[in-house]
């Protein structure tokens, strides 16, 4: 049996490269595809010399051109954090549009199955919980967050139409909040934004009065279910997530204990269009892919925070805010 070959967009991302990981293991041939808007090598770069991994600096936005012949794309390439997308909102729409559909044609043309990564962010503000993928969502189109969120709605919609229109095997993951080592520090989200700030002994912010809710899945976790849906002959979207809930006020406290810091939590003005709650239904995960999560957020948290420990001086210290002067097309 000739070995099977995938390619990773976003390969450089949290979870990108730790997808990239996982099929390196599984035996498979790994092309690994990212341009560094977000992306870091040093997420990647311990498999340089490895013989099952190739990577490609490339935008995929542009035409995709890859040699010889593709099992499997997955397209996990865009901005995840809103710091991030809301600087390059017109990248982060293109990426999802653009980027899909090239993605999608070169599926089309290497015969390959496709999975592509959406999110709970479709949800929008939920008016339904825990939400289940039956749910259409509470999104506002024209709010900052729209480019987001309704870059990966139309990200979904193009990629049934494919799989409908031409009969093209894909895959949709919509993905709850992940976390786990290798996340950047300060992007936005809210387990590297407390852990930056315990670390650097300053107090935790919070937005609103903290009653907003998340749920918290580790990447080892995530990883597993998104491979056993590529996997799987299922083609609707599956939520893949940890259904466990907690108000991003005790999440705080919880922070503080476990780093044993003693900063206080410092509240701020709530965004526009964040969501009040965000919790998965994953029985479609449970019935069709015998999956659910298995690592909890107590050993999920002190993995991540000895990731974080690990990082040198400067790499705490130093700004997250990117130059995206060139992104802006």
């Amino acid at each position: 049996m000739s070995q099977k070959r995938v390619l990773i967009t976003g390969a450089a991302g949290f979870l990108g490269s730790h997808l990239c990981d996982k099929f390196v293991s599984e035996g498979y041939f790994v092309i690994g595809m990212d341009n560094f808007i977000t992306g870091d090598s040093k997420n990647i770069a311990h498999l340089t010399g490895n013989s099952n991994f190739r990577f490609i600096e490339h935008d995929v936005t542009n035409y995709i051109n890859i040699e010889g012949d593709l099992d499997y794309i997955l397209h996990f390439a865009s901005p995840a954090s809103p710091i991030d997308y809301l600087k390059i909102p017109i990248q982060t729409l293109k990426v999802g549009s653009l980027g899909t559909h090239n993605c999608l044609g070169l599926a089309r043309s290497k015969g390959a199955r496709m999975l592509i990564a959406s999110t709970s962010e479709v949800y929008g503000d939920p008016l339904v919980h825990p939400q289940t993928e039956d749910y259409y969502g509470n999104v506002n189109t024209i709010g900052p967050r729209g480019v987001y969120d309704e870059a990966k709605r139309f990200q979904e919609a193009i990629t049934m139409a494919y799989h409908r229109f031409h009969g093209l095997e894909t895959r949709i993951v919509r993905i709850f909040n992940t976390y786990g080592p290798r996340m950047r520090l300060n992007d936005g989200r809210v387990i590297p934004a407390f852990m930056g700030q315990a670390l650097r002994g300053e107090d935790l912010t919070v937005f609103g009065d903290g009653s907003q809710t998340r749920s918290f899945c580790y990447v080892s976790d995530q990883v597993d279910g998104i491979y056993k849906l590529l996997l799987s002959d299922y083609t609707n979207p599956i939520n893949i997530g940890n259904p466990h809930e907690i108000s991003i006020k005790d999440f705080a406290e919880e922070i503080i204990q476990l780093t044993g810091t003693d900063q206080k939590v410092i509240y701020q003005d709530l965004p526009i269009d964040d969501p009040m709650q965000r919790q998965p239904d994953i029985t479609r995960a449970k019935d069709i892919l015998g999956w659910e999560p298995k690592v909890g957020r107590a050993e999920g948290m002190k993995k991540t925070f000895e990731y974080f420990k690990s990082l040198t001086e400067e790499e705490l210290y130093k700004s997250e805010h990117k130059d995206f002067t060139n992104y802006h097309k």
